[in-house]
């Protein structure tokens, strides 16, 4: 097989009962082997999606050789990205894709398809975000923190990675180049409480959006699926950017009030104990910071909800299992 020789053709989204399907899907959870209910034979479940954001539950059938079952199974792993010709119906009210033989799903080795298939595209051209992100920082007047700023995001590897990155597996931003959008869009709430208050420190304003979610480069791991990394896991992204920074700021021997008011700034920006930040925000524009991440992180959660629910119902409301209420979608 040549590289590039598998496409996406039809998102999950865009399915109907009855659709012949002959396509790619990412593995997001396995589900397991099961005997067939009143007579002999195996199948297995998968979860499978793509870049439209939904899931689409897949069965494939199976005869009475284990061995040859199994065999497939286990060569399916989580992120696989399968081919499978199959048929799409309605299984207890949801849509469900199944298939039946070896011949009908194939693992698909790195090469033979496109990872950015998988992930949701940018909703804002990145180029033109990273350019304004460094213009925001060639207005810093403070010089150690312009010289901070400078050089993490005049890196080129940082460059790469915050182009691409998402801002977060499932919650809010989670496509690529989300990072990105996310931090300027709390750098302009933060920009918009100086506007008000003119007595808060324009600077460190700047320098905590940009950099309160850097650790999230670290946490969060981008191949045909958003997920999260061992170190994220264990340590999170607000630990992981508050070493990170920590480190550039002693190469640099910043000086140490300065220094220890941008971290304040990184690991407070969760508002609370609770909610992740191992202290609470203890002065004016680590609070600005705070709700500045709530705006941007709670309005691209909502708005996603309520896109993706316009597609799946027609009713006024649907119910939000995070959030616990039901939101209104007209």
């Amino acid at each position: 097989m040549g590289v590039g020789v598998y496409k996406k053709k039809q998102s999950i989204s865009s399915l109907s009962e009855g659709d012949e399907v002959k396509d790619i899907f990412m593995v997001k959870i396995k589900k397991g082997i099961h005997p067939y209910k009143g007579k002999n034979g195996l199948y297995f479940k998968l979860l499978l999606s793509d870049n439209s954001g939904k899931t689409l539950e897949y069965r494939y059938w199976g005869n009475e050789n284990e061995e040859e079952i199994k065999k497939i199974y286990n060569s399916i792993k989580n992120d696989s990205v399968l081919y499978i010709e199959g048929k799409v119906s309605t299984f207890n009210g949801k849509l469900q894709l199944s298939s039946e033989g070896p011949s009908s799903i194939r693992v698909l080795k790195k090469g033979e398809y496109d990872e950015n298939e998988f992930i949701k595209p940018p909703k804002r051209d990145v180029e033109k975000m990273y350019s304004q992100l460094l213009e925001e920082i060639e207005s810093v007047e403070n010089s150690e923190i312009k010289k901070l700023l400078e050089s993490i995001f005049k890196d080129p590897e940082i460059e790469k990675k915050f182009k691409k990155h998402p801002g977060g597996i499932e919650i809010h931003h989670n496509w690529r180049g989300g990072l990105l959008q996310h931090t300027l869009e709390v750098l302009q709430y933060c920009k918009l409480s100086w506007q008000l208050f003119p007595d808060l420190n324009k600077d460190l304003l700047v320098a905590g959006a940009l950099l309160h979610d850097i650790g999230k480069l670290e946490e969060i791991s981008v191949t045909s699926r958003i997920k999260g990394t061992d170190r994220g896991q264990l340590l999170g992204h607000i630990v992981l950017g508050a070493n990170y920074v920590s480190r550039k700021m002693d190469d640099m021997d910043m000086d140490e009030k300065l220094k220890d008011k941008i971290l304040h700034m990184i690991i407070s920006h969760h508002g609370r104990v609770e909610y992740g930040s191992p202290k609470e925000p203890m002065y004016s524009e680590a609070i600005v910071l705070y709700y500045a991440d709530e705006m941007s992180s709670k309005i691209a959660e909502m708005d996603e909800f309520i896109r993706n629910s316009k597609e799946d119902t027609e009713d006024d409301f649907m119910y939000n299992k995070r959030k616990g209420r039901n939101i209104f979608l007209k």
